[in-house]
């Protein structure tokens, strides 16, 4: 679970059961509220339907009365065929209203699920890395597929027959009351048997639900992270031990569905059972009364029917009560998602960043930073650089010196807690996101590639980009030859995360991509360690191009792709610790001497 997340769900867990349940189910208002017109229609639909239904026994009523009783023996036979035609023409009238009021509903729950699951998604995409350090892929994944099909069940189909039901036995209490109140008296007593264990049952099956749901994110979290290191898996042969886990946590899952499955299904069991003792009731009673002479036949037909409308209508209701209850825990789960908001955000009235021209020009100034996972060790402490535009800085050190986090701050994946990150002369914090994200290009060592085709991976950097633009880009980064001999060039599908590619050919796709986007400010994370010498030799080169007239940032571990940076700069444990070129750095037999003498073997042999 997500930090963001949590703080929401102790306060839930805070709250009595009631509230918390308002509280979740109304967050699905604003996504109703567009379609009010709809909402309306189905809600008109929905009481015809109703209507419908109750016109029933009127007409039975009838009939007995006065096409069966009633009737004069010559004319039992017209009096019972118009009797039958106004039945048959409201069960003409119930099928069509039910007929609307099932397409509106299912049109509402398709819809409103729709936009709710575009909406969760659209907020995870815009969250920073800090989310992602505590949350599971898997479980965001399962929120957005099992979480909502659960909504749109409830809001599609669950829901429309709770309020059809309602109104149902509100009409048929109501016609109970005029005809028969003392019928009416017992059947309230039954109904108060039934609603109070009703609630007790349906609080356990609400909390047994959230379980359930939490249980099935785990499994799916599992799968999303072993699906995506199948290599390794399988190099190590783990196949076995993984399976055994997936194994455990679908059982776990298994085990909490079942207890709620015993909870609803003792609700579902007193519900039909005290729906069939007040049905028999109301039935001895009646023809106790026509014995008697109280009531007529039709009477009696009318008023069991209304009782069992009434007593129905109160078990669907119950059955109705526990998906409610289910859908409200789903509902939490996605209103966490959607109430965790982002440190990092565009700022109320954003600076914009001036124009330029040879590049940008970046600054740190005296930052200290610390990961939200690891707030106790500073990741940067105390750390200043000066890059003039134009210029080629390399970063260079061992793992963990911090290097990668100077990216992370320029790009504003993360705020630093001391000290101020300037991209041509405006702080990172006070310029919109999108306009400081889109001056700048980044090729990542673990290149990305999107399930589409080649010409489509490469216009991501830039969606408007023509396709001679496209592969004008591919040429520069050495990618044009290797697509063209692709099944279908540029129209090639990549496969997922570019399985189709070796690691050289997906870096220099996404090197292509950097290039198409054309920023002042490039920045390269280990952009060449994926490729053999062969291909390094081309990209060197292309970047070298690409790096002409624009600011570089380099972060390289194999200290030959950097002997041309205009400076390199040596960075351990968060801090700079020395500044120069190559040769500079060499002769003064520091800590990047010593890198250099492991990497080149000879440290003489370096200069």
């Amino acid at each position: 679970m997500a930090s963001s997340s949590t703080a929401p769900a102790a306060r839930a867990a805070e709250e009595p059961a009631p509230a918390r349940r308002v509280r979740s189910l109304s967050g699905l208002l604003p996504f109703v509220r567009p379609y009010r017109g709809r909402v309306a229609l189905a809600g008109l639909f929905l009481v015809l339907a109703a209507a419908s239904t109750l016109a029933f026994p009127v007409a039975l009523k009838s009939l007995i009365d006065q096409g069966l009783v009633a009737a004069d023996p010559g004319q039992r036979v017209m009096a019972l065929r118009g009797h039958f035609l106004a039945l048959f023409a409201v069960g003409g009238a119930l099928g069509l209203f039910s007929a609307l009021r099932f397409y509106m509903v299912t049109w509402l729950g398709e819809r409103i699920t729709a936009d709710l699951r575009n909406a969760v998604y659209a907020h995870v995409v815009r969250q920073s890395p800090e989310f992602f350090e505590t949350t599971q892929t898997g479980e965001v994944l399962s929120r957005l597929t099992t979480d909502t099909t659960l909504v749109q069940t409830v809001v599609g189909s669950s829901l429309s027959l709770g309020l059809r039901n309602t109104v149902m036995g509100l009409g048929a209490l109501a016609a109970l009351v005029v005809t028969n109140p003392w019928v009416m008296t017992q059947v309230l007593g039954i109904l108060v048997l039934v609603v109070l264990p009703s609630i007790y049952f349906g609080r356990r099956v609400r909390k047994l639900s959230r379980a359930s749901q939490d249980r099935v994110a785990d499994s799916s979290a599992i799968a999303a992270e072993v699906l995506n290191a199948i290599p390794v898996v399988q190099g190590y042969v783990q196949e076995r031990r993984e399976s055994a886990r997936f194994d455990a946590a679908t059982e776990s899952a298994f085990d909490t569905a079942r207890r709620r499955t015993v909870v609803r299904s003792l609700l579902v069991g007193f519900m039909i059972t005290a729906t069939f003792g007040a049905l028999v009731w109301g039935l001895y009673q009646g023809t106790q009364a026509v014995i008697e002479g109280r009531i007529s036949a039709g009477h009696l037909g009318q008023t069991v029917v209304f009782v069992i409308i009434f007593v129905g209508a109160v078990a669907v209701l119950s059955e109705v009560w526990g998906e409610l209850l289910r859908a409200a825990g789903a509902t939490e789960r996605l209103m966490e998602l959607l109430a965790a908001r982002s440190p990092v955000a565009d700022p109320a009235q954003p600076r914009a960043l001036p124009a330029t021209r040879g590049g940008s020009a970046v600054r740190l100034d005296a930052v200290t930073f610390c990961y939200p996972s690891r707030p106790g060790q500073p990741s940067l402490a105390d750390f200043s650089l000066d890059v003039r535009p134009g210029e080629t800085v390399a970063l260079v050190g061992p793992s963990g010196a911090g290097k990668s986090t100077v990216l992370q701050l320029l790009l504003r994946f993360y705020d630093a807690q001391a000290g101020r990150v300037s991209i041509d002369g405006v702080d990172v914090r006070e310029a919109a996101l999108a306009e400081l994200r889109g001056r700048i290009g980044i090729v990542p060592q673990d290149s990305t590639i999107f399930s589409a085709s080649a010409l489509e991976n490469i216009r991501y950097g830039r969606p408007e980009a023509s396709d001679a633009e496209v592969m004008a880009a591919a040429r520069a980064a050495h990618a044009h030859e290797f697509i063209e001999r692709l099944p279908e060039g540029y129209a090639s599908f990549l496969g997922e995360r570019g399985v189709r590619l070796s690691g050289g050919q997906r870096q220099r796709v996404a090197i292509a991509r950097a290039m198409l986007k054309n920023p002042p400010l490039l920045l390269l994370d280990e952009a060449t360690s994926a490729l053999d010498a062969e291909s390094e030799r081309m990209v060197q080169a292309a970047l070298e191009t690409a790096m002409a007239g624009r600011t570089t940032i380099v972060i390289a571990h194999r200290l030959a792709t950097v002997l041309r940076a205009d400076r390199i700069v040596v960075m351990d444990g968060g801090r700079i610790v020395d500044v120069g070129t190559h040769a500079e750095l060499v002769a003064r037999g520091g800590l990047y001497a010593r890198l250099a003498a492991m990497q080149f073997e000879l440290a003489p042999a370096l200069s």
